[in-house]
Formats: C-alpha cells, sequence, structure tokens
C-alpha cells in the first residue's frame, strides 16, 4: 500500500513539473491560437477581374511587320511620273498637234495618240483601246500611211502591243524619239497611221 501512494505522489509531481515546463514554453496558448485558426472558415479569393481587351488594351502588333514598308505599286509611279515630267517643246508641239487631228477626226473611227520614244521593237496599245477594239488572241495588224502603202505587224494581246512589223514601219519612216502618230481604226484590223514630227516645231520658226 506504501508503495502505492509512494507511485501516486511521484506521478502528481511530475505532472505538476510537466505543466510548469509548458507554462514556461507557453506552448499552451500556441496551440490554442492553432486550433483557433482552424476553426475560423476560410475567405475565397477574389478572381481577378477580367480585362476587357477591345477597350483599354491596344492591338499586339509585331515590330517586324509593322517596320516593313508597304510594297510600292511601281507601275501607277511610273504612269505618275510619266505624266507629270516636262515635255520638250518640240516633244509637245508633235503631241498638241496631234491631239488636234485626234479631235477633228470622224468619231466613228475609234483613235488613239501615241507618243514615240526610243524603243522601237514594239508600240504598245492603250489597254482599253485594246480591250474594246481589237481581238483577244494574236493577229495581224496592218498599219496604213499617207502613201496608202500597208505594213503587215502583229498585234499580241497579252501585252496589248504591235511588235513583229512595227520596227519595219518605224524605220522606213524614220521616226525617233518625241515624234507623235495618231491611229486611227478605219476597219478591222486597219489602222491609218498620221506621223506629227518633232523637228517641224523648229521649221515653223518657234
Amino acid at each position: 500500500m506504501a508503495e502505492a501512494n509512494s507511485y501516486e505522489e511521484q506521478r502528481r509531481r511530475q505532472v505538476e513539473e510537466n505543466k510548469r515546463k509548458l507554462e514556461e514554453l507557453r506552448l499552451h496558448h500556441l496551440s490554442a491560437a492553432v486550433r483557433e485558426a482552424a476553426a475560423k472558415p476560410k475567405q475565397k479569393r477574389k478572381a481577378p477581374a477580367q480585362r476587357d481587351a477591345g477597350k483599354d488594351a491596344p492591338r499586339r502588333r509585331s515590330n517586324r511587320i509593322a517596320s516593313i514598308p508597304e510594297r510600292p505599286n511601281y507601275r501607277e509611279n511610273a504612269i505618275y511620273s510619266q505624266k507629270q515630267k516636262e515635255l520638250k517643246p518640240d516633244h509637245a508641239y508633235a503631241v498638241s498637234k496631234a491631239e488636234e487631228l485626234k479631235d477633228e477626226l470622224s468619231s466613228d473611227y475609234p483613235t488613239f495618240v501615241r507618243p514615240m520614244t526610243q524603243t522601237l521593237s514594239n508600240l504598245h496599245i492603250p489597254s482599253q483601246f485594246s480591250t474594246e477594239h481589237l481581238p483577244q488572241q494574236d493577229a495581224r495588224v496592218y498599219l496604213v500611211d499617207d502613201d496608202e502603202e500597208e505594213y503587215r505587224t502583229f498585234y499580241r494581246p497579252h501585252t496589248s502591243s504591235l511588235n513583229k512589223g512595227w520596227r519595219e514601219f518605224a524605220v522606213d519612216h524614220e521616226l525617233v524619239d518625241g515624234d507623235c502618230l495618231v491611229f486611227q481604226l478605219i476597219k478591222k484590223a486597219f489602222f491609218k497611221v498620221y506621223i506629227f514630227r518633232a523637228s517641224s516645231y523648229y521649221e515653223d520658226d518657234h
């Protein structure tokens, strides 16, 4: 019986010693805080508001693409430059005379004016004229001069030009840069050609 009392006394002293140590370490306060935190309901995090890309965010563009300049239209630029180019007085004189004749010719026969250049290998015909009045396949086209002599050339619709035979006509009539021609379609595949020479500018005492 004495042994049992001794054991109980020792156990009591051990429990009191443990309580004292716990008090010193304040572990019971820490555990209580942990239990309290675990018992509190967790607040849901608000999802971040989605940005309206169409309102306040500029559309992303590639720096590489933005730095590339637009491709120029060389054909339009060439036409514009040609129109803006100041003609020499003798060239302008030949063109004005050709335009005067074109206005005087009968409207029953389609006409177009073509100033000469240094290129004699072919003669370009205005695309609209070709579409409206010339065949849509390769064809022979005859040029008739003031002496009613006929020259056979070949018309190519894909280039809207006269090529084979044109050089012979140009050489025989001594055409040079600055001369201006009027082409009148007098019948199917036959052009009457009127020549106005730039050299006439000086012959007329200008």
